[in-house]
């Protein structure tokens, strides 16, 4: 009778157990060293190794030549363990014995010494199925189990377990199998069972495993007998519905030439797939290309491409129609051939209707920003604007432009009581912004002017001087008028003025 590949070449010992070296790493080294503990957790994906190795343990436990980290294979306790009928190891499944009864009975078991082996091992599968009370009934023998007692338990969700059960086991978590593991285990398989391959074609049937070493080996038979004995890529595609690489390559090669007739074609074609299979096809392929450095794809078109790509991945969750969106997906592919970076851009300037040297200067004068053609003093106003408007309007009321020379604008200033504190408290934002303009050597010099009250002015011009006064002479004795009544300047006659006007003048008393 035919047996499935998967029981056939299911690992013997650590050393075939495929891509979990860190879990028999460990469990060799507890074995060798005497540092057994009394119950252990297997979890991780389907397929993953952790019956395979739970009965490996087993074996290296009970084996006549053990402890041994690799069992003899040859002694009665090995060769009854290999067979299934050790009556020292019992398998139990925990998705049919899940009930309260069926854990009561295991712990009676658990009283009773191993009839013919050095331990007595349960291994419980898939024990997050337990329902609570049978959970809740393994705990106690769990903890403190009889010496002569090894439980292994296997799960694909310990999060499901109490934290109860976790708190009493050693556990070693399962890793997903590479693709690259997997893919050295199928050609073992193959060259073994003398059947003939495209590698190509087990890259597909590896990748369609996800992780899962069993579920591969299950498609690995089922290729084998759709192939009949030589499985090529083109018939893996078909079985697995996959596209083929070479079409997709065409694809992506009528992409970069912009020959939409040709990419309208495959979109047609398209329609017979699944979208989601077909993007992750195309990001697979893209991915394989990046990595095997293909001259096919630049660095940018790569980027925009897997930016694209994932971007219709998330766009077939909100669309009923899948067609239209690998419409789009192919447009947007398109249009991203066209882009270029920005080194690109510098390096290929348009040779076509190059001006002469005077147009060139006129068109530079014409395309010149308003901005530049300010003056610096200007422009420096214009920036102020942008960040404070208050502050802007009183330094263009209370200032003059002078001179810009040698990185120093000089401007004139005028200003007074809150216009000049207004002026104070922004000069840091000035001084930021002419740096930013003009650059950190440029200063400021401030020139400051001295205005004249105009009040005052009217005030000596109340009595004017009359228009016969023309000559020197008559403005001299004009002046002189003017002196026949002044006084010294005494700073104690305003004082005592002003005391006289407060308190009046001082009495003296007998």
């Amino acid at each position: 009778m035919l047996q499935a590949l998967a029981v056939k070449y299911r690992p013997k010992n650590f050393n075939e157990l495929v891509g979990q070296n860190t879990v028999s790493t460990s469990l060799k080294y507890a074995l060798e060293n005497n540092r057994l503990a009394h119950a252990y957790l297997f979890s991780g994906l389907r397929g993953s190794g952790k019956t395979s190795s739970a009965r490996i343990f087993s074996r290296a436990l009970v084996c006549e030549k053990g402890p041994n980290a690799n069992p003899c294979g040859e002694c009665s306790q090995c060769l009854s363990s290999l067979n299934g009928s050790n009556i020292d190891i019992i398998e139990m499944d925990a998705a049919s014995h899940r009930s309260l009864e069926d854990i009561q009975e295991l712990i009676e078991q658990v009283k009773y010494a191993p009839s013919l082996a050095r331990f007595k091992i349960f291994i419980i599968d898939e024990v997050h199925m337990l329902t609570p009370q049978a959970a809740n009934a393994l705990l106690k023998t769990l903890e403190e189990p009889p010496s002569y007692v090894k439980f292994i338990l296997a799960t694909t969700d310990p999060l499901k377990l109490p934290a109860t059960v976790l708190s009493r086991t050693q556990h070693f978590r399962f890793k997903q199998i590479s693709t690259h593991d997997i893919l050295n285990h199928l050609e073992w398989i193959l060259e073994k069972e003398n059947i003939n391959y495209e590698k190509e074609a087990l890259k597909l049937i590896a990748r369609s495993g996800n992780g899962s070493l069993r579920d591969t080996l299950t498609l690995l038979d089922q290729a084998i007998v759709y192939c009949q004995n030589h499985i090529q890529t083109q018939k893996i595609t078909t079985m697995l519905g996959f596209l083929d690489p070479a079409k997709i390559e065409e694809f992506y090669q009528a992409i970069l030439a912009n020959d939409k007739d040709k990419v309208l074609e495959f979109l047609k074609e398209f329609e017979d797939y699944e979208a989601g299979n077909v993007i992750d096809e195309m990001i697979f392929f893209l991915k394989e290309a990046f990595f095997a450095k293909n001259n096919l794809f630049s660095m940018l078109i790569y980027e925009r491409f897997f930016r694209i790509l994932s971007r219709a991945k998330t766009m077939l969750n909100s669309s009923d129609d899948d067609s239209f969106v690998l419409c789009v997906m192919a447009f947007m592919l398109i249009e991203a051939t066209y882009l270029k970076s920005i080194d690109e851009a510098i390096k290929s300037p348009k040779q076509d209707n190059i001006p002469s040297p005077k147009q060139q200067e006129i068109l530079s004068i014409q395309q010149t920003p308003k901005e530049e053609r300010l003056n610096p003093y200007e422009n420096l106003l214009k920036a102020i604007y942008k960040r404070d408007y208050d502050l802007a309007e009183v330094f263009k009321k209370t200032t003059q432009f002078i001179s810009f020379e040698d990185d120093i604008l000089s401007i004139s200033s005028h200003a007074k009581d809150n216009d000049r504190v207004v002026l104070n408290n922004g000069f840091k934002l000035i001084k930021t912004l002419l740096h930013e303009l003009f650059g950190e050597k440029t200063q400021i010099k401030i020139q400051k002017i001295e205005t004249i009250d105009a009040q005052k002015l009217q005030d000596i011009f109340k009595n004017p001087i009359k228009q016969e006064v023309k000559t020197t002479q008559n403005l001299n004795e004009h002046f002189e008028n003017f002196k026949k009544d002044a006084k010294k300047y005494d700073p104690k006659d305003e004082t005592k003025e002003a005391l006289n006007k407060l308190f009046g003048s001082p009495t003296i008393q007998n």
